[in-house]
């Protein structure tokens, strides 16, 4: 068994209590989500964010995780910006079809101008963007827990452009059959499925 293959413990996020002012919040705040969301008993309830490369610019990769089951999404983009999200996001819509809205009942997401229009993006009354406070990514904790697996086969500095589909599919699939210790050493992939065959 190689080092890669075994679970990692990743450090808790806490919420910063030093919010910087200057900074507004896109839309509607994370204080109006339901408390019950936090508990992770309800399927569907979804954290975003882009992994950046070593220029800062150019190709990213946007990341979204599941909450209840730690189902993860991962895929790159052309771009740090409105127009790329818009089409990944239309790239989940095309792959769930009408189930979307049940499948993604909230997104959270950070203040990142890319996601300035994701409620546009996803064009559904049945689907709520709720953003994070400026500067406290320990409220996507679960999205930056994820980020940090990533990291195992793409570190900090990488050049997004140099990684290919074929990449970014092997460590997506990874991170949803990587037994957690939380899920019971279940996997997330299997506690996904059992939650879309509820979804009638």
């Amino acid at each position: 068994m190689k080092n890669i293959d075994l679970p990692l413990k990743v450090t808790r996020w806490t919420k910063n209590k030093r919010t910087r002012q200057h900074k507004k919040v896109l839309g509607t705040s994370i204080e109006e989500r339901m408390s019950y969301i936090d508990e992770r008993q309800e399927f569907g309830h979804w954290e975003i964010d882009t992994v950046l490369g070593k220029r800062k610019k150019g190709a990213a990769l946007l990341t979204l995780t599941e909450r209840k089951t730690r189902k993860e999404h991962m895929i790159k983009l052309e771009q740090k910006t409105v127009v790329s999200v818009h089409q990944a996001i239309q790239s989940l819509k095309d792959l769930y079809g009408e189930a979307f809205p049940s499948v993604f009942k909230t997104i959270t997401s950070d203040n990142g101008s890319e996601f300035s229009e994701l409620t546009q993006a996803i064009d559904s009354d049945d689907v709520t963007v709720y953003y994070t406070h400026p500067y406290t990514s320990g409220e996507r904790g679960t999205n930056e827990r994820h980020n940090v697996l990533i990291q195992r086969f793409i570190p900090k500095g990488k050049v997004i452009e140099d990684i290919d589909d074929t990449l970014v599919g092997y460590v997506e699939n990874w991170c949803n059959t990587l037994p957690r210790k939380i899920l019971g050493y279940q996997i997330p992939n299997d506690q996904f499925v059992e939650e879309i065959a509820k979804i009638a």
